[in-house]
């Protein structure tokens, strides 16, 4: 056998294991390049996040202008924290800082949800919830509500803003949702949305009768003040809302805290 011969496997090798390295060196680089940036952007991507939070608050309370920083015009929203159960403000709780999905995951913070009650299909459901109120001379002009439950597809994250009287919608936002787009996506619809605006989420007697049904909304009956358009091709979205909305203004959600501040309509 020829020395050309003998040394063909050791190169071999050495090629395998040069080969190997630049694939290890290579995906360590990239590993800490992808995690350095996450870190960095980190910040920014939580701030962006707050930031549209807070402009879904205000496209729902009708506070929102187009080409005015989003920060000065929050500071129209006062945040509260509020104990579920009782309707009573918990002034030890930073509002600022308070954690949804952190209160979800303690159980001190959070309780499971009876099945027969949870129509939104929450599962679990905080303790204290944080709100928003607008004040004109003292009074409150509007509450905002952050609402959530099962779509279709996804959960559904929302604000809903009430007139003082705690039952007539001012507006509705979804800041978060995962429907399929020009179906059930179409509850980021603003047209769609604006069909909310007048509405009404008790009866006189204080039962909730808010309703997305299938289809149009009969003009000139009674409980039109209570239903809104269902939207065409997307009637489990539709429904999913009408749940959401419906649980969270019942003995489970705000109806404790609306009974203690609304105020009647002038």
């Amino acid at each position: 056998m020829s020395e050309k011969a003998s040394l063909k496997p050791a190169r071999s090798k050495e090629s395998t294991a040069h080969v190997l390295l630049v694939t290890v060196l290579l995906c360590l680089i990239c590993s800490v390049l992808v995690t350095t940036a996450a870190v960095v952007l980190r910040p920014m991507q939580e701030y962006n996040k707050a930031l549209d939070r807070k402009k879904n608050i205000l496209r729902a309370a009708g506070l929102l202008e187009e080409g005015k920083d989003i920060d000065e015009l929050f500071k129209q929203i006062e945040l509260k924290v509020v104990d579920l159960d009782t309707g009573k403000y918990i002034e030890h709780i930073n509002a600022e800082e308070y954690d949804l999905n952190q209160a979800l995951k303690d159980p001190q913070s959070s309780s499971p949800v009876r099945a027969r009650v949870d129509i939104a299909r929450i599962g679990r459901r905080e303790k204290y919830g944080r709100i928003g109120l607008v004040e004109k001379d003292g009074q409150i002009e509007s509450i905002i509500l952050p609402i959530r439950g099962a779509g279709l597809y996804s959960t559904l994250h929302g604000f809903i803003a009430l007139d003082r009287d705690g039952t007539t919608v001012r507006g509705l936002s979804f800041h978060e949702q995962g429907e399929t787009p020009g179906l059930g996506g179409e509850i980021e619809n603003s047209r769609w949305l604006a069909k909310w605006s007048g509405k009404r989420i008790y009866d006189n007697d204080g039962a909730v009768r808010i309703d997305v049904i299938k289809g149009a909304v009969p003009a000139g009956k009674p409980e039109a003040v209570h239903q809104i358009d269902g939207i065409s091709g997307a009637t489990l979205t539709s429904r999913g809302v009408s749940n959401l909305v419906r649980f969270w203004f019942s003995d489970a959600g705000y109806k404790t805290l609306l009974t203690r501040i609304a105020k009647p309509a002038d």
